[in-house]
C-alpha cells in the first residue's frame, strides 16, 4: 500500500494548476474505499444468517479483505526488495491506480459470479480481489493527489480525499443495508434467509462500472502526469524473510481452523465440540502471538546488526507496527461485531436490519473526528479552530442524524449519543493536536468506553460500544507520525511495513468472532459470548495506549521532537485513506 510512497514524491513534477477533472474522479475512487470497508459491517451479518453461519465464519469477510491489503502490500515490497525499485514508481502514479481500478473491477465480476452461484467462498475471493485492487491504488493514491496541482498545496488534496473517504464510510452501510434488505423497514433474521441477492448483483455491477469507468478516464486523460520515479529503494531483505516467515505460520495456523469446519458438528457430543472449540481458539491465538513476538524478535536481531533490517532496526516502528496491527484490528472489529451484539435480548433484540443505523453512527464516528482533525490542516487563528473543533463534530452529527431519518430510519435511540461526541470534543481540546499525547488520551478513553460496555447492558452499553468509532478516528495519523519519527533514508520502507500491519483488520475481527463462539459454548445466558468477547477491545485499546506511553521515552532517548502537532509532521500516507479501505 504505502510501498510506493517515498520520498521521490518532491521530485514529480505537479501542474501550477489544479487538474480537477482527475481530481473529482480520484475523490469518487477514495468514497468507494470507505464505502465498501464500512459496508462490510453489514455485509457480515447479513451473511450470518443468510448462510448460517456461526461468528467467527462470517468475520471471515474482515479477513479476506484486510489479509488482501497484506498481500498486495507484501508482493510489492518483495519486488522492490529483490529489484532494487519500487514496482509502482515504475510504473508509475497514473497506471497504478489504472492497473489498481481494472483489478478491483475483476473483483466486483468475480463477486456478481458468486452471487449467482450463491456461495460464501465466492463472495470471500471476490471481496479478496477487490482489496487488493485497492492495496494497489492507495500506494499511488496520496502522491497522484498531490501531483495534480501545486505541490504547496497538495495535503489539502490529500486531505479532501480523506475526508470523502469518511463520508465514505458513513453512507457505505446506508447503501448496502439498501442493497441487501430492499428497505429500512424491519426484516427478522429468519426472513433474510429467503432473501433474493438481486440487488447486490445491481450493487456489484454498478461498482464495477464506476472502476472501469475511472480506469478509462485515469488512462486517456493527457493531462495526469505519469508520476514515473527512478529513485532506488532501501534494501532489508532480511526484514522481507521475516514477514515472509511470518506469513507462512499465519497460514500454518489458520488453514487447520478452516478445515475443522469440515466436520459436522452434530456428530459430536458437548465435550467433543468443546474440545473442537478449544482447538480453533488455540490456532487462533497463536496466529496473534507469530505476529506480535514476530516482530518484537525481529527488532531485537535488528538492533544486534542492523545490515539487512532497514527500518526494523527502530524500535519506535516495530511497536507502531503492532500499533497499527491492533488499531486496525480493534476498528474494525468492534464494528463488525456489533450487528450480532445488538440482536441479543439485553442489548435491544434487533436483526440485522434494524441495527444498520447504529452501525451507520459506529463508522459516522470515525468521519466526525477525522472531520475534526482536519481542521488543524488549515491556516486559521487558534480562535476560530477552537470555535470550529466545537462545531464540526456537531454538524457532522447532525447530518448523520439527517441523512438517516431521510432514509426513513428511526434516529431517536440515537439523539443522546450527542454527549459521547461531546466527550470527543473536549478530548480534543485536551489533547492540542499533539501526536503521543493525542493517542494516549484517546486510548484510554477506548478503554474506559470498552469497560463501561462490558459491565453494563442496554442502551448504556451500546452508546460505549459505538464511541470506539469516535476514539479511534483520530489515531491514525498520531501512530503514524510517532513510528516514523526518526527513521531518515528508512522512513518510506517503514511507511511500507506500517501499511502491511492493516493486517489487523484481517486477523483480530475473526479472533472475537471465534471468541465469542467459544464462551457461548460455556455459558447459558443468551448473548454473554458476543457481549465478553469486546475484552478484546480493551486488550487492543490498552496496548495502544502503552505504544503511546512508551514511544514518548523511546523517541526522547534519541533527540526526536515527539510532540509536534500532527499537522506539522505530514506522514507519508494520509490516515483518512489507508485505514478504511
Amino acid at each position: 500500500m504505502a510501498t510506493a510512497i517515498n520520498s521521490s514524491t518532491s521530485r514529480i513534477e505537479g501542474s501550477a494548476t489544479t487538474n480537477y477533472g482527475a481530481l473529482s474522479t480520484l475523490v469518487t475512487v477514495f468514497f468507494f474505499w470507505g464505502f465498501i470497508a464500512a459496508g462490510n459491517s453489514v455485509f457480515i451479518p447479513f451473511c450470518k444468517h443468510y448462510f448460517g453461519l456461526d461468528q467467527f465464519q462470517s468475520q471471515l469477510i474482515d479477513f479476506a479483505f484486510y489479509t488482501a491489503y497484506y498481500i498486495g502490500a507484501l508482493v510489492l515490497f518483495a519486488y522492490g526488495a529483490f529489484g532494487g525499485q519500487d514496482l509502482v514508481a515504475k510504473w508509475g502514479y497514473k497506471k497504478s491506480i489504472v492497473y489498481g481500478l481494472l483489478f478491483s473491477a475483476l473483483g466486483a465480476g468475480a463477486m456478481i459470479m458468486a452471487v449467482n452461484a450463491n456461495t460464501f467462498a465466492g463472495m470471500l475471493f471476490g471481496l479478496f480481489i477487490v482489496a487488493l485492487g485497492f492495496s494497489l491504488q492507495q500506494t499511488a493514491a496520496q502522491p497522484f493527489a498531490i501531483s495534480l496541482g501545486d505541490p504547496a498545496t497538495g495535503t489539502s488534496r490529500v486531505n479532501l480525499g480523506g475526508g470523502i473517504n469518511s463520508f465514505g464510510t458513513s453512507v457505505g452501510p446506508l447503501i448496502v443495508a439498501l442493497a441487501l434488505f430492499g428497505s429500512t423497514a424491519a426484516i427478522t433474521d429468519e426472513q433474510i434467509k429467503s432473501l433474493s441477492l438481486d440487488k447486490v448483483i445491481v450493487l456489484y455491477s454498478c461498482v464495477g462500472a464506476l472502476f472501469l469507468a475511472a480506469a478509462a478516464l485515469f488512462f486517456f486523460s493527457k493531462k495526469v502526469p505519469s508520476g514515473i520515479s527512478t529513485e532506488k529503494t532501501e534494501r532489508a531483505n532480511k526484514a522481507l524473510y521475516t514477514l515472509l516467515i511470518l506469513t507462512g505460520l499465519l497460514i500454518v495456523l489458520f488453514v487447520p481452523v478452516f478445515n475443522s469446519y469440515k466436520t459436522d458438528p452434530a456428530t459430536l457430543d458437548e465435550a467433543g465440540r468443546h474440545d473442537l472449540e478449544n482447538f480453533r481458539m488455540k490456532l487462533l491465538l497463536g496466529a496473534f502471538v507469530v505476529v506480535v513476538a514476530g516482530l518484537l524478535l525481529a527488532n531485537a536481531s535488528a538492533r544486534r546488526r542492523p545490515e539487512g533490517w532497514g527500518a526494523m532496526q527502530y524500535p519506535q516502528l516495530v511497536l507502531g507496527m503492532l500499533a497499527i496491527f491492533v488499531y486496525v484490528g480493534v476498528e474494525v472489529t468492534i464494528g463488525s461485531n456489533l450487528g450480532e451484539l445488538l440482536r441479543q435480548p439485553d442489548f435491544g433484540n434487533r436483526s440485522a436490519s434494524e441495527a444498520t443505523p447504529f452501525i451507520i453512527m459506529y463508522w459516522g464516528g470515525l468521519m466526525i473526528g477525522r472531520w475534526t482533525g482536519a481542521i488543524s490542516a488549515f491556516n486559521l487563528s487558534e480562535g476560530t479552530k477552537r470555535a470550529l473543533q466545537f462545531v464540526v463534530p456537531l454538524v457532522a452529527f447532525g447530518l448523520l442524524i439527517g441523512i438517516n431519518t431521510l432514509a426513513k430510519y428511526d434516529m431517536r435511540p440515537l439523539y443522546y449519543y450527542v454527549v459521547c461526541v461531546i466527550v470527543q470534543i473536549i478530548a480534543f481540546y485536551i489533547s492540542k493536536d499533539r501526536p503521543a499525547q493525542t493517542l494516549l488520551l484517546f486510548s484510554l478513553l477506548g478503554v474506559v468506553a470498552m469497560i463501561i460496555g462490558l459491565m453494563t447492558k442496554g442502551q448504556i452499553a451500546i452508546y460505549a460500544f459505538l464511541s470506539g468509532g469516535l476514539f479511534c478516528s483520530i489515531m491514525w495519523p498520531a501512530i503514524f507520525a510517532l513510528s516514523i519519527a526518526g527513521l531518515g533514508k528508512y522512513t518510506t520502507q517503514g511507511s511500507a511495513f506500517l501499511i502491511m500491519m492493516i493486517l489487523g483488520g484481517g486477523i483480530i475481527p475473526p479472533i472475537q468472532g471465534k471468541l465469542a463462539d467459544f464462551i457461548q459454548t460455556r455459558s447459558d445466558v443468551a448473548g454473554a459470548g458476543i457481549h465478553q468477547s469486546y475484552w478484546v477491545a480493551v486488550v487492543c485499546f490498552a496496548y495502544l495506549a502503552f505504544f503511546a506511553f512508551a514511544v514518548r521515552g523511546i523517541l526522547r532517548r534519541q533527540g526526536i521532537d515527539y510532540e509536534t502537532p500532527v499537522r506539522d509532521k505530514t506522514p507519508a500516507t494520509n490516515p483518512e485513506v489507508a485505514t478504511e479501505a
